[in-house]
């Protein structure tokens, strides 16, 4: 994939500049829970809309600013997804040595309506089914 830059927006704000790419809404997603260590996965990440009975993509020629969605300008993708429209995102990082032998959580805010997460070629865990719908 290309180099990842955003798309030109109709409707900006004086902070739509300031937004960084690699770490967009670092801050720790649930204040109330807070841990010692953890992560922040947000960023670029790799993209591809296949059809919804499709399986996994070959080809992942496009990237994702992450957390923000399809339609936004600033995810740099700016497009309708329709519902026979399956999205996947694909990420890649490595652990902290100082985790190794501890639990890892991987928490997924705002994943909607149906997630499958898959770690290191294997389905981690149920389907989720729910949100808005």
């Amino acid at each position: 994939a290309s180099a990842w830059t955003p798309k030109p927006s109709p409707l900006t704000t004086p902070w739509t500049d300031q937004v960084p790419t690699d770490k967009p809404l670092n801050e720790y997603p649930r204040p109330q829970l807070t841990r010692p260590d953890w992560a922040n996965l947000n960023g670029i990440w790799d993209f591809a809309v296949t059809a919804a009975n499709a399986g996994q993509p070959t080809r992942w020629n496009e990237q994702i600013r992450v957390p923000f969605v399809a339609e936004s300008a600033l995810s740099g993708v700016k497009r309708q997804v329709n519902a026979g429209d399956k999205l996947w995102y694909r990420r890649t990082f490595t652990v902290p040595a100082g985790w190794n032998g501890r639990n890892v959580v991987l928490n997924f805010g705002a994943s909607d309506w149906r997630t499958t997460v898959w770690v290191n070629g294997q389905q981690a865990g149920a389907e989720h089914s729910g949100g808005y719908d």
